[in-house]
């Protein structure tokens, strides 16, 4: 219901801790106050925002993990990927992939097998059973914004491209 709390979200303190913060910061190291606000934003947003799509996949029984794995498999021709393949399109550890398929796989969500081609290879596969709950995962998310439906499309635009310039700085991808 609109309005009520979502996990995650924190009641609202009469006094902005991040500006608080900045303003301490300005004091001290005013050169450096915009970058800490700036990244102490972008970590409780992300904490927000994590809560609040978690919640909107909890009754489907997924973390955001495991339903981005999920929609990766769904998203292929084939319904499978190299497990290697995934952590790399994930942008997570391996063994972070492992995890996740491992217990949707004990759920009859995946199945792994050795490649045909080369077994060093682990394949991951997206079930009947896996494919049907990613759709109904993805219609919960996309009705519930991702945690940001109350914003304008052009300003989520504008905050993936503000992010991506925080990627290329980091040097993760190209400009």
């Amino acid at each position: 219901m609109p309005g009520d709390p979502v996990p995650g979200d924190a009641v609202r303190p009469a006094l902005d801790p991040i500006a608080e913060a900045h303003r301490q910061w300005s004091l001290r190291w005013p050169e450096h106050a915009d970058h800490m606000a700036a990244v102490t934003s972008v970590m409780r947003a992300q904490q927000l925002l994590l809560g609040r799509v978690e919640s909107v996949l909890k009754p489907y029984g997924l973390t955001f993990a495991a339903y981005e794995a999920l929609r990766l498999l769904a998203f292929t021709r084939t319904g499978t990927l190299p497990m290697g393949k995934m952590g790399t399109r994930l942008m997570v550890h391996p063994a972070s992939v492992t995890n996740v398929i491992g217990r949707l796989e004990g759920r009859g969500l995946v199945g792994r097998r050795p490649s045909p081609d080369d077994r060093r290879v682990v394949l991951a596969t997206i079930t009947d059973a896996g494919r049907e709950l990613a759709e109904e995962a993805t219609a919960a998310l996309n009705e519930s914004g991702f945690g940001i439906g109350g914003l304008p499309a052009g300003q989520a635009a504008e905050i993936t491209a503000a992010l991506r310039a925080v990627r290329v700085s980091a040097g993760e991808v190209a400009p």
